[in-house]
């Protein structure tokens, strides 16, 4: 069964997708990128791709909550570069998120090009809500 969740504090998509879909035990997270919530207007998290892979990471991370689901569950992720010449530094900043036990992940080229966009960061993770802390 498929479930469109409703995300409280969280920006609407800017498109024709769901930021996430509940399907069969699973959450799929759509890319999300450095943007900042609720900045007006929007805003990049930085200039730099570590900053920007901080805050798609974040993004991710607060869909998971608002869920009650964690980055622990992650299980897949699909790091989309602007740059292939910044993984290095995207790869620095990726692994603060998860120091160990980290998902299989993917990484391509982003096919966009939106000025100022470095990195965009979709997920798949299991889904076992827990209640809040």
């Amino acid at each position: 069964m498929k479930h469109v969740p409703a995300l409280k504090d969280f920006v609407k998509p800017l498109g024709p997708y769901s930021h996430a879909v509940v399907a069969n035990g699973f959450v799929f997270i759509s890319a999300q990128t450095g943007l900042v919530p609720r900045t007006q207007p929007p805003a990049f998290a930085g200039p730099k791709v570590e900053d920007q892979t901080r805050q798609a990471l974040r993004n991710v991370d607060a869909i998971l909550k608002d869920l009650g689901a964690s980055l622990a569950d992650v299980v897949k992720a699909t790091v989309y570069l602007a740059n292939p010449g910044d993984f290095g530094a995207m790869n620095d900043a990726y692994k603060e998120f998860f120091p160990s036990e980290p998902p299989s992940r993917s990484v391509a080229r982003l096919g966009a090009e939106v000025p100022g966009l470095l990195v965009s960061i979709d997920a798949v993770a299991v889904y076992s809500p827990r209640p809040p802390a």
